[in-house]
């Protein structure tokens, strides 16, 4: 049986369809990553409209390449609309995010009855981390190919107990929990002894992480660096107010944590953090920022999350967020339409505004954090870096990412995916640096 998967969203459903993978292959099933299959997975995202639109183009398309194929619905979209997905002619299976150790069985009554399975499960209170690694399950070595990577993802939180006005994640990943570090470190193990030197960590709130366990997200960090084999350390998404002074300094004190942060901002604008029920102001969410700088000497790398055109943002409002995105010199920003989701309060708010003008604002905004962009990568060129070589382009050009995450093609003989080489940036072309080995 041969089985194709599409994944959504966030580095969670990247680690989750991982998880799958090894899953089905350990009951049989090998892997078709191009051409007709006996059954198409779609691991779903529903932060936003359009991802439940992809969501149900892809199993059209499915449907379309072999319609003998059993089609699955997984994940975030069903979890959070059950009776919209249950309804959705195109998947023959539909299933959320809890129980999908059970996905094996719901495809195998499908085969054998022929008939739709709808096996969406509530979150529950007191709900445990769903455990979908196990040390029998195998590990693929890294994917050095084409589109491959040499860094794995390795989801270590689920679920929010946030409650941020535009957001349905609550109801699609349920209340916050915490994966046993044992585990965590037992899976770091595999990757390293299967190749892997750079992993990301990752979760739905992942500062969230050991509040329900007592412990915390920087002794995992630490225990993490200790795994031999594991040189790089990335993490996810963090939420601001969660990084107190105690924690960046533990943090700037592992050699093998990359200073690179994904510290999601949403607006620049403290009225529009307050509507969008965010903790945090403009001013806090900056201080941050410069406390993280200051402990690693300036040396530090910023990415984030820019929602526009949330309900009531004036263009005063967005002109003051778009200031200061610009004064915080993100190397990389992700800016997003507000979507109007179902169920959030946001939906209801007053003011919202037309798809026309969020789009303009999503363009002025991107095109702004692009030359912020330009600008810094500009900065680093003459500087020397060390690049883990992800992918080979040709006999001597290969790409990789520096420490601080900047996308860089190293030119040099001798060099092979995997390897962790010095180099000097000597020029960036818009999308990747580039550089020579030393």
């Amino acid at each position: 049986m041969r089985v194709s998967f599409y994944t959504l969203g966030c580095k969670v459903n990247q680690n989750e369809t991982a998880a799958l993978e090894r899953l089905f292959l350990r009951q049989g099933y090998t892997l078709a990553k191009d051409g007709e299959a006996d059954v198409y997975v779609v691991n779903s995202c529903t932060v936003t409209a359009e991802g439940d639109k992809k969501s149900r183009q892809w199993l059209r398309r499915a449907k379309r390449k072999n319609p003998g194929a059993v089609t699955v619905l997984a994940g975030c979209y069903p979890q959070a609309f059950p009776e919209k997905a249950a309804a959705l002619a195109e998947a023959d299976v539909v299933v959320g995010n809890v129980g999908r150790a059970a996905l094996l069985q719901d495809i195998q009554k499908a085969l054998e009855s022929g008939e739709r399975v709808v096996d969406i499960r509530p979150h529950e209170k007191g709900e445990r981390f769903e455990e979908l690694f196990t040390a029998d399950t195998g590990l693929r070595a890294p994917d050095a190919g084409p589109g491959g990577h040499t860094r794995a993802f390795v989801k270590v939180q689920d679920g929010c107990d946030r409650r941020c006005a535009y957001c349905v994640i609550p109801r699609a990943r349920g209340a916050s929990r915490s994966r046993a570090e044992a585990s965590v470190l037992e899976e770091l193990a595999a990757l390293a002894a299967a190749g892997y030197k750079e992993v990301v960590l990752t979760g739905i709130n992942l500062p969230g992480y050991g509040k329900d366990t007592g412990t915390d997200l920087v002794s995992l960090i630490e225990a993490a660096a200790a795994v031999e084999g594991i040189e790089r350390i990335r993490l996810g998404s963090l939420e601001p107010d969660l990084l107190d002074d105690g924690s960046i300094a533990r943090m700037a004190a592992v050699k093998e944590l990359c200073p690179q942060f994904h510290l999601s901002l949403q607006s620049g604008c403290t009225a529009t953090l307050r509507r969008m029920r965010r903790v945090y102001t403009a001013e806090e969410y900056a201080l941050v920022v410069e406390k993280l700088r200051a402990a690693y000497g300036g040396a530090a790398s910023f990415t984030t999350d820019v929602i526009v055109g949330f309900p009531g943002e004036s263009e005063a409002e967005f002109a003051e967020s778009l200031a200061f995105v610009r004064a915080r010199r993100f190397l990389k920003v992700h800016v997003f339409p507000y979507s109007r989701r179902a169920g959030t309060p946001a939906a209801d708010f007053p003011g919202q505004l037309t798809e026309a003008e969020k789009a303009d604002r999503v363009h002025r905004m991107q095109r702004a954090a692009d030359q912020v962009r330009d600008d810094l990568a500009q900065e680093m060129v003459g500087g020397e870096e060390t690049v883990l070589l992800e992918q080979r382009l040709s006999g001597n050009l290969l790409t990789g990412y520096t420490r601080l995450y900047l996308p860089t093609v190293v030119k040099g003989r001798g060099l092979a995916p995997g390897q962790a080489v010095r180099v000097r940036l000597v020029g960036w072309d818009g999308e990747n640096a580039w550089a020579e080995v030393l």
